[in-house]
Protein backbone atom coordinates (compact mmCIF):
# COMPACT_ATOMS: atom_id res chain seq x y z
CA UNK A 1 0.00 0.00 0.00
CA UNK A 2 2.94 2.30 0.92
CA UNK A 3 4.33 1.88 -2.65
CA UNK A 4 1.10 2.70 -4.60
CA UNK A 5 1.14 6.08 -1.88
CA UNK A 6 4.81 6.76 -3.27
CA UNK A 7 3.59 6.08 -7.02
CA UNK A 8 1.04 7.88 -6.97
CA UNK A 9 2.81 10.91 -5.48
CA UNK A 10 5.13 10.95 -8.19
CA UNK A 11 3.04 10.76 -11.45
CA UNK A 12 3.00 14.85 -12.51
CA UNK A 13 -0.16 15.02 -13.36
CA UNK A 14 -9.81 38.85 -3.77
CA UNK A 15 -12.29 40.87 -3.82
CA UNK A 16 -12.12 42.25 -7.65
CA UNK A 17 -11.87 39.27 -10.28
CA UNK A 18 -10.37 40.64 -13.52
CA UNK A 19 -12.25 40.66 -16.80
CA UNK A 20 -11.81 37.40 -19.59
CA UNK A 21 -10.26 38.66 -22.52
CA UNK A 22 -9.04 37.15 -25.64
CA UNK A 23 -5.68 38.63 -25.30
CA UNK A 24 -4.94 36.95 -21.75
CA UNK A 25 -1.21 35.30 -22.13
CA UNK A 26 -1.02 32.14 -23.69
CA UNK A 27 1.23 29.72 -21.87
CA UNK A 28 2.49 26.63 -23.50
CA UNK A 29 4.48 23.16 -22.18
CA UNK A 30 7.15 20.66 -22.84
CA UNK A 31 8.10 18.37 -20.33
CA UNK A 32 9.62 14.35 -20.45
CA UNK A 33 9.02 12.79 -17.15
CA UNK A 34 10.90 8.82 -16.50
CA UNK A 35 9.93 6.84 -13.57
CA UNK A 36 12.20 3.81 -12.31
CA UNK A 37 11.49 0.93 -9.97
CA UNK A 38 14.24 -0.97 -7.67
CA UNK A 39 12.72 -4.02 -8.46
CA UNK A 40 9.93 -5.60 -10.45
CA UNK A 41 6.24 -4.88 -9.34
CA UNK A 42 3.85 -7.84 -10.41
CA UNK A 43 0.67 -5.68 -11.11
CA UNK A 44 -0.76 -4.70 -14.68
CA UNK A 45 0.54 -1.71 -16.34
CA UNK A 46 3.06 -1.37 -13.86
CA UNK A 47 6.56 -1.55 -15.07
CA UNK A 48 9.77 -1.57 -13.96
CA UNK A 49 10.62 1.86 -16.42
CA UNK A 50 8.51 3.87 -17.90
CA UNK A 51 8.75 7.44 -20.06
CA UNK A 52 6.70 9.49 -21.67
CA UNK A 53 6.67 13.17 -23.44
CA UNK A 54 3.73 15.93 -22.69
CA UNK A 55 3.09 18.62 -25.07
CA UNK A 56 0.67 21.42 -23.19
CA UNK A 57 -0.27 18.09 -20.68
CA UNK A 58 -1.28 15.89 -23.25
CA UNK A 59 0.76 12.77 -23.89
CA UNK A 60 2.83 12.74 -27.23
CA UNK A 61 4.70 9.68 -26.83
CA UNK A 62 5.19 6.62 -24.51
CA UNK A 63 8.24 3.54 -23.98
CA UNK A 64 7.98 1.27 -21.19
CA UNK A 65 10.59 -1.37 -20.45
CA UNK A 66 8.17 -4.23 -21.80
CA UNK A 67 7.80 -3.05 -25.39
CA UNK A 68 11.32 -0.96 -25.43
CA UNK A 69 10.35 0.63 -28.15
CA UNK A 70 9.57 4.39 -28.24
CA UNK A 71 5.91 5.45 -29.58
CA UNK A 72 3.48 8.11 -30.83
CA UNK A 73 0.35 8.77 -28.91
CA UNK A 74 -1.40 11.31 -31.12
CA UNK A 75 -1.98 10.82 -34.21
CA UNK A 76 -1.14 14.12 -35.76
CA UNK A 77 2.70 12.72 -33.88
CA UNK A 78 2.40 9.98 -35.91
CA UNK A 79 2.45 11.56 -39.47
CA UNK A 80 3.97 14.41 -38.77
CA UNK A 81 7.39 12.76 -36.99
CA UNK A 82 9.44 10.38 -39.93
CA UNK A 83 10.58 7.01 -39.10
CA UNK A 84 14.09 8.03 -38.49
CA UNK A 85 12.74 10.26 -35.27
CA UNK A 86 11.19 7.22 -33.41
CA UNK A 87 14.67 5.24 -33.74
CA UNK A 88 16.70 7.03 -32.36
CA UNK A 89 14.08 7.88 -29.82
CA UNK A 90 13.95 4.54 -28.81
CA UNK A 91 17.57 4.08 -28.84
CA UNK A 92 17.87 7.36 -26.41
CA UNK A 93 14.99 5.93 -24.11
CA UNK A 94 17.00 2.64 -23.71
CA UNK A 95 20.23 4.77 -22.71
CA UNK A 96 18.00 5.89 -20.02
CA UNK A 97 16.62 2.82 -19.10
CA UNK A 98 20.02 1.72 -18.15
CA UNK A 99 21.27 4.73 -16.60
CA UNK A 100 18.19 4.99 -14.09
CA UNK A 101 18.93 1.16 -13.69
CA UNK A 102 22.67 1.97 -12.18
CA UNK A 103 21.73 4.73 -10.25
CA UNK A 104 18.48 3.48 -8.45
CA UNK A 105 20.82 1.11 -6.84
CA UNK A 106 23.00 3.56 -6.01
CA UNK A 107 20.89 5.58 -4.31
CA UNK A 108 19.22 2.34 -2.00
CA UNK A 109 23.25 2.45 -1.41
CA UNK A 110 23.61 5.28 -0.14
CA UNK A 111 20.27 6.11 1.47
CA UNK A 112 20.87 3.04 3.36
CA UNK A 113 17.55 1.48 2.05
CA UNK A 114 16.96 -2.66 1.77
CA UNK A 115 16.08 -4.01 -1.63
CA UNK A 116 13.01 -5.58 0.05
CA UNK A 117 10.86 -2.94 -0.22
CA UNK A 118 10.18 -1.15 -4.05
CA UNK A 119 11.70 2.32 -4.14
CA UNK A 120 11.10 5.12 -6.62
CA UNK A 121 13.48 7.16 -8.85
CA UNK A 122 11.56 9.95 -11.46
CA UNK A 123 13.18 12.79 -13.21
CA UNK A 124 11.32 15.69 -15.36
CA UNK A 125 12.30 18.01 -17.37
CA UNK A 126 10.95 20.58 -19.80
CA UNK A 127 10.16 23.88 -20.52
CA UNK A 128 7.16 26.59 -20.87
CA UNK A 129 6.55 29.49 -22.84
CA UNK A 130 4.28 32.38 -22.65
CA UNK A 131 2.75 33.58 -26.06
CA UNK A 132 1.18 37.16 -26.40
CA UNK A 133 -0.35 37.51 -29.54
CA UNK A 134 2.77 36.99 -31.90
CA UNK A 135 5.55 37.38 -29.47
CA UNK A 136 6.92 34.31 -27.67
CA UNK A 137 8.73 34.30 -24.28
CA UNK A 138 10.52 31.58 -22.71
CA UNK A 139 9.00 31.27 -19.34
CA UNK A 140 10.95 28.98 -17.25
CA UNK A 141 12.57 25.66 -17.15
CA UNK A 142 12.61 22.88 -15.27
CA UNK A 143 15.30 19.83 -14.37
CA UNK A 144 14.25 17.96 -10.88
CA UNK A 145 14.99 14.38 -9.44
CA UNK A 146 12.89 13.21 -6.59
CA UNK A 147 13.14 9.57 -4.62
CA UNK A 148 10.81 7.90 -2.80
CA UNK A 149 8.14 10.76 -3.73
CA UNK A 150 10.47 13.62 -2.12
CA UNK A 151 12.42 16.57 -3.70
CA UNK A 152 16.34 14.81 -4.20
CA UNK A 153 17.80 17.38 -6.72
CA UNK A 154 16.86 20.33 -8.78
CA UNK A 155 18.06 22.71 -11.13
CA UNK A 156 18.01 26.92 -10.61
CA UNK A 157 18.02 27.76 -14.27
CA UNK A 158 18.75 31.43 -13.10
CA UNK A 159 22.19 30.65 -11.35
CA UNK A 160 22.92 27.81 -13.29
CA UNK A 161 23.89 25.68 -10.46
CA UNK A 162 21.87 22.90 -8.67
CA UNK A 163 19.80 23.02 -5.56
CA UNK A 164 19.85 19.88 -2.86
CA UNK A 165 16.99 19.88 -0.31
CA UNK A 166 18.58 16.90 1.29
CA UNK A 167 22.00 15.56 2.79
CA UNK A 168 21.94 12.44 0.29
CA UNK A 169 21.89 14.85 -2.56
CA UNK A 170 24.64 17.21 -1.86
CA UNK A 171 27.63 14.38 -3.45
CA UNK A 172 25.69 14.93 -6.55
CA UNK A 173 25.41 18.62 -6.40
CA UNK A 174 28.77 19.14 -5.99
CA UNK A 175 29.73 16.41 -8.64
CA UNK A 176 27.84 18.71 -11.48
CA UNK A 177 28.19 21.90 -9.82
CA UNK A 178 32.42 21.40 -10.55
CA UNK A 179 31.48 20.49 -14.00
CA UNK A 180 30.54 24.19 -15.54
CA UNK A 181 30.10 22.71 -19.06
CA UNK A 182 27.34 20.34 -17.69
CA UNK A 183 25.80 23.20 -16.15
CA UNK A 184 26.04 25.00 -19.19
CA UNK A 185 24.19 22.24 -21.50
CA UNK A 186 21.51 22.31 -19.13
CA UNK A 187 20.72 25.87 -19.05
CA UNK A 188 20.70 25.68 -22.82
CA UNK A 189 18.68 22.95 -23.13
CA UNK A 190 16.23 24.28 -21.52
CA UNK A 191 15.87 27.67 -22.70
CA UNK A 192 16.67 27.10 -26.25
CA UNK A 193 16.28 23.54 -27.18
CA UNK A 194 13.42 22.43 -25.41
CA UNK A 195 11.89 25.92 -26.56
CA UNK A 196 12.58 25.09 -30.44
CA UNK A 197 11.52 21.41 -29.82
CA UNK A 198 7.81 22.88 -28.13
CA UNK A 199 7.23 25.64 -31.02
CA UNK A 200 7.79 22.72 -33.46
CA UNK A 201 5.30 20.21 -31.43
CA UNK A 202 2.91 23.32 -31.01
CA UNK A 203 2.83 23.79 -35.22
CA UNK A 204 2.27 19.89 -35.85
CA UNK A 205 -0.44 19.60 -33.58
CA UNK A 206 -2.12 23.51 -33.54
CA UNK A 207 -5.43 21.74 -35.27
CA UNK A 208 -5.97 19.41 -32.38
CA UNK A 209 -4.33 22.19 -29.65
CA UNK A 210 -6.19 24.58 -30.40
CA UNK A 211 -9.24 23.17 -30.00
CA UNK A 212 -9.63 22.94 -26.29
CA UNK A 213 -12.56 22.15 -24.07
CA UNK A 214 -15.28 24.40 -21.99
CA UNK A 215 -15.47 23.96 -18.20
CA UNK A 216 -18.72 22.61 -16.90
CA UNK A 217 -19.57 24.27 -13.98
CA UNK A 218 -21.59 22.61 -10.64
CA UNK A 219 -22.20 23.83 -7.45
CA UNK A 220 -23.97 21.95 -4.74
CA UNK A 221 -23.71 21.92 -0.64
CA UNK A 222 -23.30 18.78 1.44
CA UNK A 223 -23.60 18.39 5.40
CA UNK A 224 -19.99 18.91 6.64
CA UNK A 225 -18.79 15.47 8.15
CA UNK A 226 -17.22 16.87 11.41
CA UNK A 227 -20.33 19.43 12.40
CA UNK A 228 -23.58 18.51 11.68
CA UNK A 229 -24.64 22.33 12.03
CA UNK A 230 -22.57 23.57 8.91
CA UNK A 231 -22.76 23.20 5.15
CA UNK A 232 -19.81 22.41 2.84
CA UNK A 233 -20.28 24.89 -0.44
CA UNK A 234 -18.58 23.21 -3.30
CA UNK A 235 -17.86 24.80 -7.20
CA UNK A 236 -16.61 22.12 -9.31
CA UNK A 237 -15.27 22.76 -12.79
CA UNK A 238 -14.73 19.67 -15.31
CA UNK A 239 -14.14 18.53 -18.53
CA UNK A 240 -11.73 21.53 -19.36
CA UNK A 241 -8.75 21.94 -21.92
CA UNK A 242 -6.11 23.69 -21.82
CA UNK A 243 -5.82 23.04 -17.55
CA UNK A 244 -5.35 26.80 -16.65
CA UNK A 245 -8.41 28.02 -15.69
CA UNK A 246 -9.93 30.48 -12.61
CA UNK A 247 -12.30 29.58 -10.37
CA UNK A 248 -13.48 31.36 -7.46
CA UNK A 249 -16.48 31.00 -4.71
CA UNK A 250 -18.37 34.70 -4.75
CA UNK A 251 -20.64 35.96 -1.32
CA UNK A 252 -22.74 38.98 -3.05
CA UNK A 253 -20.38 38.71 -6.01
CA UNK A 254 -17.29 39.30 -3.82
CA UNK A 255 -14.30 36.66 -4.34
CA UNK A 256 -13.76 34.64 -1.28
CA UNK A 257 -10.12 34.73 0.15
CA UNK A 258 -7.71 32.35 -0.47
CA UNK A 259 -7.86 31.44 3.59
CA UNK A 260 -11.38 30.41 3.28
CA UNK A 261 -11.05 28.15 0.58
CA UNK A 262 -10.39 24.59 -0.09
CA UNK A 263 -9.02 23.40 -3.42
CA UNK A 264 -8.05 20.22 -4.33
CA UNK A 265 -6.31 21.62 -6.80
CA UNK A 266 -6.38 21.08 -10.90
CA UNK A 267 -6.29 17.11 -11.63
CA UNK A 268 -6.75 15.08 -14.71
CA UNK A 269 -10.11 13.75 -15.64
CA UNK A 270 -9.58 10.00 -18.03
CA UNK A 271 -10.44 11.99 -20.99
CA UNK A 272 -7.64 14.30 -21.22
CA UNK A 273 -9.37 16.78 -19.90
CA UNK A 274 -9.29 18.23 -16.26
CA UNK A 275 -11.36 19.39 -13.01
CA UNK A 276 -10.64 21.55 -10.31
CA UNK A 277 -13.00 21.69 -6.76
CA UNK A 278 -13.01 24.39 -4.49
CA UNK A 279 -15.10 24.39 -0.93
CA UNK A 280 -16.12 26.98 1.51
CA UNK A 281 -17.85 26.09 4.65
CA UNK A 282 -20.94 28.05 5.83
CA UNK A 283 -23.94 27.99 8.02
CA UNK A 284 -26.61 25.35 7.27
CA UNK A 285 -28.95 28.24 7.93
CA UNK A 286 -27.11 30.82 5.99
CA UNK A 287 -28.82 32.72 3.35
CA UNK A 288 -26.03 34.50 1.86
CA UNK A 289 -26.39 34.77 -1.53
CA UNK A 290 -23.04 32.38 -3.56
CA UNK A 291 -21.55 31.83 -6.66
CA UNK A 292 -18.88 30.22 -8.80
CA UNK A 293 -17.17 32.38 -11.48
CA UNK A 294 -15.22 30.31 -13.80
CA UNK A 295 -13.23 31.88 -16.67
CA UNK A 296 -11.39 29.75 -19.27
CA UNK A 297 -9.18 30.70 -22.61
CA UNK A 298 -12.11 28.22 -24.40
CA UNK A 299 -14.86 31.02 -23.16
CA UNK A 300 -15.85 33.96 -24.52
CA UNK A 301 -17.08 35.05 -21.30
CA UNK A 302 -16.67 34.26 -17.57
CA UNK A 303 -19.64 31.23 -16.84
CA UNK A 304 -21.32 32.63 -13.47
CA UNK A 305 -23.57 29.75 -11.41
CA UNK A 306 -25.51 30.35 -8.64
CA UNK A 307 -26.24 28.35 -5.85
CA UNK A 308 -29.88 27.24 -5.52
CA UNK A 309 -29.51 27.04 -1.27
CA UNK A 310 -30.34 23.64 -1.33
CA UNK A 311 -28.49 21.07 0.34
CA UNK A 312 -27.94 17.72 -0.98
CA UNK A 313 -27.88 15.35 1.54
CA UNK A 314 -30.05 17.21 4.14
CA UNK A 315 -33.57 15.57 5.16
CA UNK A 316 -36.28 17.73 3.75
CA UNK A 317 -38.33 19.92 5.87
CA UNK A 318 -41.80 17.90 5.69
CA UNK A 319 -39.79 14.82 6.30
CA UNK A 320 -38.70 16.36 9.88
CA UNK A 321 -41.73 17.57 10.46
CA UNK A 322 -43.37 14.33 10.16
CA UNK A 323 -40.71 12.69 12.03
CA UNK A 324 -41.32 15.03 15.29
CA UNK A 325 -44.61 14.02 14.92
CA UNK A 326 -44.26 10.45 14.99
CA UNK A 327 -42.13 10.85 17.93
CA UNK A 328 -44.52 12.88 19.31
CA UNK A 329 -47.04 10.73 19.17
CA UNK A 330 -44.92 8.03 20.38
CA UNK A 331 -43.97 9.70 23.61
CA UNK A 332 -47.73 11.02 24.13
CA UNK A 333 -48.80 6.70 23.61
CA UNK A 334 -45.99 5.53 25.83
CA UNK A 335 -47.06 8.13 28.74
CA UNK A 336 -51.09 6.70 28.24
CA UNK A 337 -49.62 3.25 28.62
CA UNK A 338 -47.52 3.96 31.52
CA UNK A 339 -50.40 5.59 33.58
CA UNK A 340 -53.01 2.81 32.57
CA UNK A 341 -50.46 0.38 33.81
CA UNK A 342 -49.54 2.46 37.35
CA UNK A 343 -53.71 2.85 37.68
CA UNK A 344 -54.44 -0.58 37.34
CA UNK A 345 -51.70 -2.30 39.63
CA UNK A 346 -53.39 0.28 42.25
CA UNK A 347 -56.50 -1.36 41.43
CA UNK A 348 -57.95 2.17 40.46
CA UNK A 349 -59.47 0.91 37.43
CA UNK A 350 -60.33 -2.70 35.77
CA UNK A 351 -60.88 -3.71 32.73
CA UNK A 352 -64.11 -6.23 32.66
CA UNK A 353 -66.30 -8.35 30.21
CA UNK A 354 -69.70 -7.66 29.92
CA UNK A 355 -71.74 -10.31 31.67
CA UNK A 356 -74.37 -12.31 29.05
CA UNK A 357 -73.26 -10.42 25.61
CA UNK A 358 -71.74 -13.10 23.23
CA UNK A 359 -68.44 -12.34 21.45
CA UNK A 360 -67.73 -13.61 18.43
CA UNK A 361 -64.72 -15.60 17.55
CA UNK A 362 -62.82 -12.44 16.10
CA UNK A 363 -64.60 -9.87 18.24
CA UNK A 364 -64.26 -8.89 21.72
CA UNK A 365 -65.92 -5.81 24.06
CA UNK A 366 -64.59 -4.58 26.85
CA UNK A 367 -65.88 -2.48 29.14
CA UNK A 368 -63.80 0.13 31.36
CA UNK A 369 -64.75 0.65 34.98
CA UNK A 370 -63.56 3.40 37.19
CA UNK A 371 -64.01 2.61 40.82
CA UNK A 372 -63.69 -0.36 43.32
CA UNK A 373 -63.14 -3.48 41.70
CA UNK A 374 -64.51 -7.02 43.23
CA UNK A 375 -62.55 -10.37 43.21
CA UNK A 376 -64.22 -11.49 40.05
CA UNK A 377 -63.63 -8.23 38.54
CA UNK A 378 -59.81 -8.83 39.19
CA UNK A 379 -60.20 -12.30 38.01
CA UNK A 380 -62.22 -10.95 34.44
CA UNK A 381 -59.33 -8.44 34.64
CA UNK A 382 -56.69 -10.36 35.02
CA UNK A 383 -57.36 -13.12 31.96
CA UNK A 384 -57.70 -10.09 29.85
CA UNK A 385 -54.80 -8.39 30.40
CA UNK A 386 -52.20 -11.36 30.04
CA UNK A 387 -53.30 -11.18 25.84
CA UNK A 388 -48.41 -7.62 22.73
CA UNK A 389 24.16 5.16 -17.22
CA UNK A 390 27.99 3.69 -16.74
CA UNK A 391 29.17 2.27 -13.88
CA UNK A 392 29.21 2.94 -9.93
CA UNK A 393 33.51 4.65 -9.01
CA UNK A 394 34.34 3.76 -5.90
CA UNK A 395 32.93 7.03 -4.23
CA UNK A 396 29.56 5.45 -5.08
CA UNK A 397 29.27 7.71 -8.43
CA UNK A 398 28.06 6.65 -11.58
CA UNK A 399 30.99 8.13 -13.64
CA UNK A 400 31.10 8.33 -17.62
CA UNK A 401 33.22 10.71 -19.97
CA UNK A 402 33.08 13.99 -20.04
CA UNK A 403 32.24 14.12 -23.82
CA UNK A 404 29.25 11.81 -23.21
CA UNK A 405 27.53 13.51 -20.71
CA UNK A 406 27.25 16.44 -23.05
CA UNK A 407 26.11 14.84 -25.86
CA UNK A 408 22.79 16.44 -26.80
CA UNK A 409 19.92 14.42 -27.27
CA UNK A 410 18.65 16.53 -30.29
CA UNK A 411 17.39 14.41 -32.57
CA UNK A 412 14.72 13.19 -30.30
CA UNK A 413 13.82 16.40 -28.34
CA UNK A 414 14.70 15.18 -24.69
CA UNK A 415 17.87 16.20 -22.60
CA UNK A 416 20.77 14.11 -22.87
CA UNK A 417 21.93 11.94 -19.75
CA UNK A 418 23.83 13.37 -17.18
CA UNK A 419 26.33 11.19 -15.00
CA UNK A 420 24.49 10.76 -11.81
CA UNK A 421 24.55 10.27 -8.34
Amino acid sequence: MAFFTVLCSLVLLGAAVPAWSDTITDKHSLYYIYTALSKPVEQPGIYEFTAMGLLDDRQIDYYNSEQQRKIPTQQWMKEKMQEDYWEKGTQSRKSKEQWFNVNVDILMKRMRHNESDVHVLQWRHGCEIEKNGDEVKFSKGIDEYSYDGENFLSFDDKESQWVAPVDAALPTKRKWDNVPILNQYTKGYLEKECVDWLNKFREYGDEVLKKGSPPKVHVFAKRCISDKTKLKLTCLATGFYPKDVMLTIRKYRTSLSAEEIESTGIRPNHDETFQLRNSVIIQEDEKAEYDCFVSHRTLKEPVIVKWDGKCQDCPPETIVGMIGGVIGAVIVLAVVLVVVFILTKKKIIAFNCRNGQERSNDEENVSLQVGPANASNRSNSNASSSQVDGTPSDDGLNTVTAGKECSADSDSGEYAIHAFL
